[in-house]
């Protein structure tokens, strides 16, 4: 496999690289894992054949209660008062199978959603690069399950299923890990 580079934060296209508002001009390989590491010999030649490395960001967004009911809103309203938070219908067709319920502190994003499977509560994780964060993920050991409108159901390599949505977070920015 042919690394993959970037200065800082960047963005990246083929043949090129521009340099993002970081300080730091330093030169960075990402390796298969998606690891930055410092450069080396033939960086130069890699960035002219167009190998560019884009990186992207994620963090946890939050969870979601997944409950085999026929009854959203009363499942919802037990979560809701469980929890100490408030429940917001959704509009149109959205509402029929999800509830949010309101963080106070405006840091989670937590649904109650009505499914087929047995009840249990999954993570979403944020991304501003879906593809990229399933193929970090991957790298890790975790494999794709199903494509369901934008997101990725995945599986951690001990079973758990867990779901790689756009993110929507208003703190996103700020607060997500920067993968390379």
């Amino acid at each position: 496999m042919t690394p993959r580079y970037a200065v800082g934060p960047t963005t990246t296209t083929p043949g090129r690289i521009v340099r993002a508002a970081r300080r730091t001009p330093r030169m960075l390989a990402a390796d298969e894992r998606g690891l930055a590491r410092s450069r080396g010999a033939g960086w130069r030649e890699a960035v002219d054949s167009g190998a560019t490395q884009v990186m992207h960001k994620s963090k946890l967004a939050g969870f979601i209660i997944d409950c085999r009911t026929d009854d959203l809103e009363a499942a919802a309203g037990f979560w809701g008062q469980a929890l100490g938070m408030q429940v917001r219908e959704l509009p149109g067709d959205e509402g029929d199978k999800y509830a949010r319920l309101v963080d106070p502190a405006s840091e989670l994003h937590i649904e109650v959603q009505t499914v087929d499977h047995p009840s249990r509560v999954h993570l979403d994780i944020e991304t501003d690069d879906i593809e990229a964060e399933v193929r970090r993920l991957e790298a890790l050991g975790a494999r794709r399950v199903a494509q369901v409108h934008t997101w990725w159901v995945m599986e951690a390599p001990t079973g758990q299923r867990f779901c790689v949505v756009r993110n929507s977070s208003p703190n996103f920015e700020v607060n997500a890990t920067e993968w390379r």
